[in-house]
Formats: structure tokens, C-alpha cells, sequence
């Protein structure tokens, strides 16, 4: 969950910077923030005034079936967002059964030293917008 924050910066920033909605976007996709990280942002979203829960998908919840895997929230971060990129989203654009994605990439930077000093874990987020030309 800490990459919650980190994705609704990015997320936001990209709205204001580009001058785009929630509207604008098929879909707004997060690396694995998973069920609890994922309704943090939408939360933080609502607090803005800003409805994202029917566009937002997370890669960890994608790959992942809660019910049946004793997963808890979700995976790998990097390896949840590869699969699903490159397996499902990117086909779906190819195929143009989506037009437009914002693609967030989270993740926590991890460092045994930080984590040795008691220090605080950052979360990151990158975030790419992906169109179809079909």
C-alpha cells in the first residue's frame, strides 16, 4: 500500500498536465498496489473529487484470484505488470478492443539499509499513456 500515494500523485500530475480525465482513458492500470492499495487511491481520488473506481485496474488483482490463491493482496510489483502488459493489455490495444491506457508502473524502493535504520519505505511510480493507432 505504500505505492498508494506515489500513483495518485503520478496519476493526478498527468491529469493536470495533460489536461485529461478519468473519461479520457479504456482503462488506468497500476503495477500491484492490490485490493487494499487500490482502494487507498481510489479513496485518495474521491477525497479530490475525482471518481477513477470504474476505469482502475491493478496488475496484482488481474493475475491473482484472492479466493482461490492464498495470496493475500497481491504479487510482484514488476512481474505483475509485465504479465499483464505484455500478455493482455497490449494485445487488447493491437486488436484496438482498447483505445487509450495509462499505464502506472508502483513499486516500493527497497534498501536493507533504510530498512536497518528504521527508516521509512518510499513508493514510486511511473507513469506511461499508450494509445492505439487501429
Amino acid at each position: 500500500m505504500t505505492s498508494s500515494p506515489a500513483a495518485f500523485d503520478t496519476i493526478r500530475a498527468h491529469f493536470s498536465d495533460f489536461h485529461t480525465s478519468p473519461e479520457d482513458f479504456d482503462l488506468i492500470v497500476t503495477g500491484d498496489l492490490g485490493a487494499l492499495g487500490k482502494e487507498a487511491l481510489i479513496q485518495l481520488f474521491l477525497r479530490e473529487g475525482i471518481s477513477i473506481g470504474d476505469k482502475l485496474a491493478d496488475c496484482g488483482e488481474l493475475v491473482f484470484d484472492r479466493e482461490r490463491q492464498d495470496v493475500h493482496c497481491g504479487g510482484s510489483g514488476c512481474g505483475c505488470s509485465a504479465i499483464v502488459l505484455c500478455s493482455e493489455l497490449l494485445g487488447k490495444l493491437w486488436q484496438g478492443k482498447l483505445k487509450k491506457i495509462l499505464f502506472c508502473g508502483t513499486g516500493a524502493l527497497l534498501s536493507p539499509t533504510s530498512t536497518q535504520q528504521k527508516l521509512p519505505i518510499p513508493g514510486v511510480c511511473h507513469g506511461v499513456c499508450i494509445e492505439s493507432r487501429r
